[in-house]
């Protein structure tokens, strides 16, 4: 019987290990909260029963990431316990009322936002950090990215004299639709959902990539404040936080008892529908902040606040055919045909499947009923199978073959849930082309789309380098070439030959490579042989700890394990390392800027650009600013040398100023130049 257990524990600290880090760290969950908080429960009350056979901790929440420096949180940064029914919610009411010692208990209910919890710190009214919530204690520094924020206050008035906000960052679901807009067009996955990828934003190393996403945020919470007495209630706070210029709900009033606590929760369901943003429930907390403290709190949880979880929207309906979708690096998506379907507002006909995995452990078949849900999800997922309502002649989906059938030759490595093409197929040549010739990489005018096809479609193009070796012959094959737009693409081609070795790295389409990282990868390395021929320990420096547990520290600040993985598996490919030999053929440039090519002044130095140049483009200036050695951020932080100013500047001229930065204008950077 203890065995058993054993192996019962075993098996479910392996299942939550698993789906913690596919929502933590890799913000691509398999299953719901829901799913998820019954596991951890079931694990909970094993471990309670049998004592004895209990492990470590698992660190459950715990955002931390690789590549990122930490910061300390001055007072603790806890979750919110979960309740998904209102006998809980009532008992979570009797426990306040029993450690209070009475029934006149004040209540704030907000609705509770679908996204990455933060520590914005203040010292003598200045923002200087962004903090995630880490493990409750400790987290990671996302001031960078925090800082694109345009709602977040730089400089509050009267302010303590140390004060942590505590927020959600989220993403709009408009901006959500935005971008999955644009990756749908260019042959891209999907983002799942708004959460994931506002997470995924935040911790995001490319600058430029994170500038492009707006993200928003909600502020409700005090943590450390000094002098500690200056707020009473957080009705109070949040009216202060408002006043100064924060982003706060104030949909309900305070509530008075249980029960008016318990209406305010059903409000909001009703009126979630119309939020701009995600949300998956409603947050109960205490209003005066002396009964927070007189309540306590666990090493985990306060106990004078609950997240009551709404039921995911859900329905059902009949699951046709499974078809599979084929993204830019070969990645093959499995989705579900639906027959159209009303949820949560919207006709649902297609659902995502994630992996070949998910399809099995689920045992969904063609044909089945199916239940569908959206849990803070716009793109729909398939729940679970209804087996009593499942035909005769249904059959285990057979991936591979189904993968045959359509002519896919695919397979996966190692532990990894997703077949990959073992070769392109005529899709991931047209996406991979159109990536080649981009604006962020090889920057070659008039190769889209409609070009991208006619060079595959006439077998001029099979591996995105071939474009670089057609000739003027081959371009008047395709429509609409005739000699002046021939003309055009020759003289383009032989501009995209002297681009920036950054340039040439990106436009492999290296997986976890993006513009960023290749400009990082081109100032180490300075050569695409190098590139190509390094090996782990260029990229990673591992450690050994006194327990045997292995970590890994970046030689380059952004580049951590799994980006130096991608590049080392991509270069251990024959045809890739074919494909730099093909760039050298062709006369690309694969050198990168020498130490003897760096500017004194500007060598190493980090400049953001803001504003409008007088006769400078952005990508102009910052192209002249790496030749010269130096680098170029989205956002001003203390870290940066020099703020580039134009006309209507905004918010970076503002922080810069603040923090005593040098601001240069067009002509002081030209000067800086030589």
């Amino acid at each position: 019987m203890s065995e058993n257990v054993r192996k019962q524990i075993q098996a479910l600290r392996k299942e939550v290990q698993k789906h913690e880090e596919l929502y933590r760290k890799k913000h691509a969950p398999e299953i719901s909260d829901f799913e998820f908080d019954k596991l951890v429960d079931r694990l909970a009350d094993l471990e309670r029963a049998h004592p004895h056979l209990a492990g470590p901790d698992l660190g459950i929440g715990d955002d931390k990431s690789e590549g990122f420096q930490q910061a300390d949180h001055k007072a603790p940064m806890l979750s919110l316990d979960n309740t998904y029914d209102e006998a809980d919610f009532r008992a979570f009411g009797e426990r306040l009322g029993k450690a209070l010692g009475g029934t006149g208990l004040e209540f704030i209910v907000e609705p509770k936002v679908d996204g990455v919890a933060v520590s914005l710190t203040f010292e003598k009214g200045k923002f200087v950090r962004a903090v995630t919530r880490g493990n409750g204690a400790r987290g990671d520094d996302v001031t960078a990215n925090v800082g694109l924020i345009r709602e977040i206050p730089r400089k509050l008035k009267r302010a303590p004299d140390l004060l942590e906000v505590r927020g959600e960052i989220y993403m709009e679901l408009s901006e959500f639709q935005r971008l999955n807009a644009e990756r749908e067009a260019a042959g891209e996955p999907l983002y799942a959902n708004p959460r994931n990828l506002a997470a995924g934003t935040v911790k995001l190393l490319d600058a430029e990539e994170a500038a492009r996403r707006r993200l928003s945020i909600v502020c409700y919470g005090l943590g450390a404040c000094e002098p500690a007495d200056v707020f009473g209630t957080l009705k109070e706070f949040k009216a202060k936080l408002k006043s100064w210029g924060f982003p706060v709900r104030d949909d309900i009033d305070v509530r008075h008892g249980i029960d008016a606590a318990w209406e305010a929760i059903q409000k909001l369901d009703k009126l979630r529908r119309g939020f701009p943003f995600p949300t998956d429930g409603a947050v109960v907390k205490v209003n005066r902040i002396e009964d927070q403290r007189r309540a306590g709190t666990t090493s985990k949880f306060p106990h004078w606040a609950v997240a009551f979880k709404f039921p995911p929207d859900q329905a059902e309906t009949i699951l046709r055919t499974i078809s599979m979708q084929v993204g830019r690096t070969g990645a093959i998506t499995p989705v579900a045909e639906l027959d159209p379907v009303l949820l949560a507002g919207s006709t649902v006909a297609r659902a995502t499947l994630h992996n070949a995995d998910e399809i099995a452990r689920k045992d969904i078949r063609e044909g089945d009923t199916v239940r569908i849900q959206k849990a803070g999800e716009i793109i729909p997922q398939v729940l679970s199978v209804v087996l009593e309502k499942r035909p005769a002649d249904a059959r285990p989906f057979d991936f591979e073959g189904r993968l045959k059938e359509l002519g896919l030759d695919a397979t996966r490595e190692g532990e990894e849930a997703a077949y990959r093409l073992r070769a392109p197929s005529r899709e991931m040549k047209i996406r991979r082309l159109v990536h080649f010739a981009s604006k962020q990489c090889l920057d070659i005018d008039g190769l889209g789309d409609a070009v991208a096809e006619q060079l595959v479609d006439l077998a001029l193009v099979d591996a995105p380098v071939d474009a670089l070796a057609v000739t003027p012959a081959q371009w008047r094959l395709l429509e609409g070439f005739k000699d002046k737009s021939v003309d055009n693409m020759m003289a383009g081609l032989a501009q995209a030959k002297q681009r920036e070795l950054w340039r040439a790295i990106h436009a492999l389409g290296i997986p976890n490579v993006g513009m960023q990282t290749a400009k990082d990868l081109a100032r180490h390395f300075r050569s695409m042989d190098a590139l190509a021929n390094a090996k782990k320990p260029d990229l990673l420096i591992t450690k050994v700890g006194k327990k045997g547990g292995v970590s890994h520290e970046s030689v380059i600040a952004g580049v951590g394990k799994e980006v130096s993985d991608s590049i080392l598996s991509f270069f251990s490919d024959p045809n890739h390392r074919d494909w730099v030999k093909a760039m050298r053929k062709a006369g690309l440039n694969l050198i990168g800027a020498s130490a003897g090519g760096s500017v004194e002044g500007i060598a190493g130095k980090t400049f953001v650009l803001t504003g409008t140049l007088p006769t400078l483009g952005r990508d102009e200036a910052r192209d002249l600013i790496e030749k010269a050695g130096g680098k170029v951020s989205g956002s001003v932080s203390k870290k940066t040398n020099y703020v580039v100013a134009g006309e209507e500047a905004g918010s970076k001229l503002t922080k810069a100023q603040e923090l005593g930065i040098a601001i240069l204008d067009e002509a002081g950077l030209r000067a800086l130049l030589g």
